[in-house]
């Protein structure tokens, strides 16, 4: 009889629609709410996303999973039956955002303070918030967005790192890091099987889209490390493992039930034997060409509309022209943040406005790296950008601009339509959380901030911490600008404040909408004493 893999997750939910994913160990039907899908088949991996069409807006059902007619979800575990709640156009949302998740044991060590144990990751702010929403102390969430790091390919769990001794030399590179689709599965498997968090994930939609630990640490960085990585023997399976998995078990989530019908791929995967040879070699041009994998999504909650951005795979390098994102892309942001919405909520791993701190840091090195003060500093210039992970939007100068023009735009109007009350950026990545008010120049009607909630599960160090604050500080801020000025960079047409944070502990945020009041609170998990289920507020702030 074939067992569930990995899953149910509740993907799309509309008012009338919904998606149900799973990973199955045999080819059978998989029924949901008397909604049928057959499994297709990706190298000895069997997969199915269910369409569930006919609910009535407003509704709240209980679901069960059956594949070959028997019922194998829920378990009989104690948890609360998975439901899917569909929506009823109210201008009224719940958002749940964060990024960053490293998949590790939730017993000691790994549970401790960062600071106790070389390996310890504290306590998960997702798993925290699953159990507060069993048992009911939490309303749940419209949707939960996950910003980025949802798995960590060089970075792996014990139980991963002896799945790979057990069919390679980790002695060889890459090491015990995941080297292709097989290891990837496994990860994907381990990072969503704790039973707290499967039953989070089949209760409440979500989205995702990937970062650079998704892949590799610093992937896109830049055109030399790109060069490099593509000359290394094994980086080239690793990519492609990376694309295909990533296609399977977060891209394929994110599609609502139009887009779907719509998507060639998944049709032809649908009639192959085995859709390995075909995903492989979408994946193989998804790494190559930027237009050849379009990962940037939309979604309505309402009035309130999401725009999801893809600022790794979509980003443009060659040439010594640098843009987070291609015309392509772009484009397609420019008109699907266009229109008449109570909020606007831009989404992408990498925060747009930084600690200034940071932000005059990385311009300066991307002016460096481009020559601006000559061939030997642009040499330095690439260590350190790589050393300090400067990659974010401000590393991109180009694209920072196109994207504070774009905010200007759509904060102001056009005299045809009213802009938004709130025009909200999520990011992650950074491994802190914090609120930022964005100023920009004319007389904008929207209210303008950068919204930063990291890690889920993966603190900084001390010694990190200690850094991040540095870089908060004026001080350090003027520094950095005196040497972006000196390195030619243009002063920024916006102005920001970081108004709450930063904070460093594992923490999810919740952005909650009404009609057009929109706030936002960043809470942390527990820490030594607590309860288990804890998150205690850290910053709240009403946008």
């Amino acid at each position: 009889m074939p067992q569930l893999v990995l899953g149910p997750l509740l993907r799309y939910v509309g008012s009338t629609t919904a998606t149900v994913w799973v990973e199955t160990d045999a080819p059978c039907e998989v029924e949901v709410l008397g909604h049928r899908d057959r499994t297709f088949h990706v190298e000895g991996h069997h997969y199915a996303l269910v369409l569930l069409e006919g609910l009535a807006p407003g509704s709240e059902r209980r679901y069960e999973v059956h594949l070959d007619g028997a019922p194998v979800w829920p378990l009989a575990d104690g948890r609360p039956p998975s439901v899917i709640r569909t929506r009823a156009h109210e201008r009224r949302a719940r958002l749940v955002f964060g990024s960053c998740r490293v998949a590790a044991p939730h017993v000691p060590p790994y549970t401790l303070p960062k600071e106790r144990h070389r390996e310890a990751y504290g306590v998960d702010a997702l798993r925290a918030l699953s159990k507060r929403l069993q048992a009911r102390a939490d309303p749940v969430p419209d949707c939960l967005l996950l910003l980025g790091d949802q798995v960590y390919a060089d970075e792996v769990s014990p139980r991963t790192r002896e799945f790979i001794r057990s069919r390679r030399d980790p002695t060889v590179p890459p090491g015990e890091q995941i080297a292709d689709f097989e290891e990837y599965t496994r990860l994907y498997r381990e990072s969503w099987s704790d039973p707290d968090i499967r039953w989070l994930l089949s209760t409440v939609p979500s989205t995702m889209i990937f970062d650079d630990h998704d892949l590799h640490d610093d992937w896109n960085i830049s055109e030399e490390w790109v060069r490099e990585m593509r000359a290394l023997p094994w980086w080239g399976e690793r990519v492609v493992g990376a694309f295909m998995s990533y296609w399977l078990y977060q891209h394929l989530g994110n599609l609502a039930p139009p887009e779907l019908a719509d998507d060639d791929l998944l049709r032809a995967l649908r009639g192959d034997d085995d859709g390995g040879p075909r995903l492989r070699g979408f994946a193989e041009l998804a790494d190559r060409e930027s237009a050849a994998g379009r990962w940037a999504f939309h979604r309505d909650f309402g009035r309130t509309r999401l725009v999801v951005v893809d600022s790794r795979a979509a980003r443009v390098l060659r040439d010594g022209s640098r843009n987070m994102v291609d015309d392509e892309e772009w484009e397609w942001i420019a008109a699907h943040t266009r229109g008449e919405f109570d909020h606007l909520i831009i989404a992408s791993t990498l925060p747009a406005f930084m600690l200034h701190g940071v932000h005059h840091l990385e311009a300066w090195n991307e002016a460096v790296c481009s020559g601006a003060w000559g061939r030997a500093a642009a040499r330095v210039g690439e260590r350190i950008r790589r050393g300090l992970d400067l990659e974010h939007w401000p590393a991109f100068q180009r694209s920072f601009r196109r994207l504070t023009d774009l905010l200007e735009e759509l904060a102001t109007g056009d005299g045809t339509t009213r802009p938004p009350a709130t025009i909200s950026l999520l990011g992650g990545d950074v491994h802190h959380a914090y609120v930022a008010r964005v100023t920009l120049p004319g007389s904008p009607e929207s209210r303008i901030h950068q919204l930063v909630c990291s890690p889920f599960r993966n603190p900084l160090s001390p010694r990190e911490r200690r850094v991040i604050r540095l870089m908060a500080s004026p001080w350090t801020a003027r520094c950095t600008r005196w040497l972006a000025r000196r390195a030619g960079v243009a002063k920024a047409r916006a102005e920001w404040d970081v108004v709450d944070g930063p904070t460093f502990d594992n923490s999810v945020a919740v952005l909650e909408i009404d009609e057009r009041r929109a706030a936002v609170t960043i809470s942390r998990s527990a820490l030594l004493g607590d309860a288990e289920d804890t998150l205690h507020p850290l910053l709240h702030r009403v946008l």
